[in-house]
């Protein structure tokens, strides 16, 4: 099976695999994807679920990270992989569906802003880079036990405002993770990989790249509050 990967001008310093959610085609996360490459990792997107995520787990570059990142129902596909993938090193689970995930109508000006509040989102959703109305689509929340059975560093990454899935739903589920690191984005809908707060959300992932470069090692940057002086 051919892979088409998405590959960095400069060193190759892991690939990265994307899960779509429900409705989503490769062209949803064209900008996450270059933005990812930009710094150094190369990136395919994989519609279709775990069949198509794991034939490209296979072709990634094992000897460098390989992570895997997935929206919505493909959070919960990121998670199953990576446990059924030994060469998986890291999971970036986004828009985590819940058992009290919320099923919306099938009205499209609803979906729009259910998803993101981005104009230029909304522009490649509108332009055919999603089946309308596949968020109305009933999907199996994530488990305890699939969480549970994930033993790679896994980052959480979550809007909340997100409406589908709430986000204190969201956090305490999360702690099932053995090695789970939750982000909350203030404000974020449910697509928090292509909200509004699409930079810093990419900049958090590229950082939780890096550390898998060097497992066991404290974060790169540590944010102190105006004021407070260390010993």
């Amino acid at each position: 099976m051919s892979i088409d990967w998405l590959e960095p001008e400069a060193t190759v310093r892991g690939s990265v695999v994307v899960i779509t959610g429900r409705g989503e085609h490769a062209g949803v996360y064209g900008r996450f994807a270059r933005r990812i490459a930009v710094d150094g990792y190369r990136v395919t997107v994989a519609e279709g679920g775990s069949g198509a995520a794991l034939a490209a787990i296979d072709a990634a570059q094992a000897s460098l990270p390989v992570v895997v990142v997935g929206s919505d129902t493909g959070a919960s596909e990121a998670l199953t992989v990576a446990a059924a993938r030994p060469v998986v090193t890291g999971v970036v689970a986004a828009g985590l569906l819940t058992d009290t995930a919320v099923a919306p109508g099938d009205d499209w000006d609803g979906e729009l802003e259910i998803r993101s509040a981005c104009p230029v989102h909304r522009g490649v959703l509108d332009s055919d880079a999603v089946d309308r109305g596949a968020l109305a689509i009933p999907a199996t929340a994530v488990t305890a036990e699939v969480l549970a059975a994930n033993t790679v560093p896994t980052l959480v990454v979550h809007g909340s405002a997100d409406v589908v899935s709430a986000a204190d739903q969201v956090r305490r589920l999360a702690q099932e993770l053995p090695e789970g690191r939750i982000v909350i984005v203030n404000d974020g809908r449910h697509d928090i990989l292509n909200d509004v707060s699409h930079r810093s959300v990419a900049a958090e992932i590229v950082q939780f790249l890096e550390r898998l470069r060097l497992p066991g090692a404290p974060d790169i940057i540590t944010r102190i509050p105006a004021g407070v002086l260390t010993g």
